[in-house]
């Protein structure tokens, strides 16, 4: 990832949820291309260290005087998805980390003496809820949520990062698709690939929407610089051109393993462990990135396999 390039050298970026899986890249990018990175962290000595001391870390927007410019905020802030069963608390939890952080940076904002030029606020493509299974009608930055907690946790926290607009700030929000990388949620899929015990999950049908991390690191670089001279605001679908089946994501993943796909796991028993939160898995989504392509982006990794490939 060497041609991350975030326009001029010497911005200032504000990075919330910049330990994970993302985060952590992202700031290193930054670092690799001559930027000044702020992070907002509960623990700032923690994430100091696993940083590195370029970074300058608070623990509160607060701790950020509104003399302080700041060019550029990404805000990754969020809670783990996937996890413990959505119980009222947990659903609290995912709320208050993802509308409660990005809340905060906007009223810092609200306060600041010179606005940042933009904030690319991380969503998810659980905003478009589920689609029918075997459906390839493609989802774009258009369509609409659904009445389902996915969907309404990803539309809450977008008009939450959207009230920095008329502080005139472009506010770009960025729909993720899952996101593959060293990292994050594909280690654990891969797992029963490489052990020979891969195939499809459910009925296999769902559509499974993705994005490189590279490919997803390269379109915010890409966003920051077209925001130097436009205006990138609005809705933006960052997953790949290609979008695959279940069945046949796992069927490229046996190949680079040279392993076979052929032990299925029933739905039962995921609907059982996980509750609400096993439509992310059971249920598809084909989600295209009609924005970024008609603005011309170019994807490093568009297909499944070529991705898998590079990461395997």
């Amino acid at each position: 990832m060497d041609d991350l390039h975030f326009g001029s050298t010497g911005q200032t970026f504000l990075i919330t949820g910049a330990t994970g899986f993302i985060g952590t890249q992202l700031v290193k990018a930054l670092l690799q291309d001559g930027q000044s990175v702020r992070v907002l962290s509960r623990d700032p000595a923690r994430a100091e260290r696993h940083l590195g001391s370029q970074v300058s870390c608070v623990r509160s927007m607060a701790d950020i005087p509104p003399s302080e410019h700041i060019d550029v905020v990404v805000n990754l802030a969020g809670a783990r998805i996937l996890g413990p069963r959505w119980s009222s608390a947990r659903k609290c939890l995912l709320r208050a980390s993802r509308v409660g952080v990005t809340q905060a940076v906007v009223g810092w904002i609200a306060q600041a003496e010179r606005k940042p030029r933009l904030m690319i606020s991380a969503s998810a493509i659980g905003y478009y809820g589920i689609q029918p299974q075997g459906s390839s009608a493609a989802l774009d930055e258009h369509s609409p949520p659904q009445p389902i907690f996915m969907s309404q946790l990803c539309r809450d926290w977008e008009e939450a990062a959207r009230a920095a607009a008329p502080q005139g700030v472009q506010v770009a929000c960025t729909r993720f698709g899952m996101v593959l990388g060293h990292g994050g949620a594909l280690p654990l899929m891969l797992l029963p690939v490489r052990l020979g015990a891969g195939g499809p999950l459910g009925s296999g049908r769902q559509r499974l929407s993705w994005i490189h991390l590279e490919d997803l690191l390269r379109a915010m670089a890409w966003l920051s610089r077209l925001s130097m001279d436009g205006d990138v605001s609005g809705a933006w679908n960052f997953t790949a051109p290609e979008c695959p089946t279940q069945a046949e994501f796992v069927q490229a993943a046996a190949r680079e393993a040279h392993r076979p796909s052929i032990l299925p796991t029933p739905a039962f028993p995921v609907r059982l462990l996980l509750g609400e939160q096993a439509d992310l898995l059971l249920e598809g989504q084909n989600v295209a990135p009609v924005r970024l392509l008609a603005e011309g982006f170019s994807f490093r990794h568009p297909t499944v396999q070529d991705a898998l490939h590079s990461l395997m």
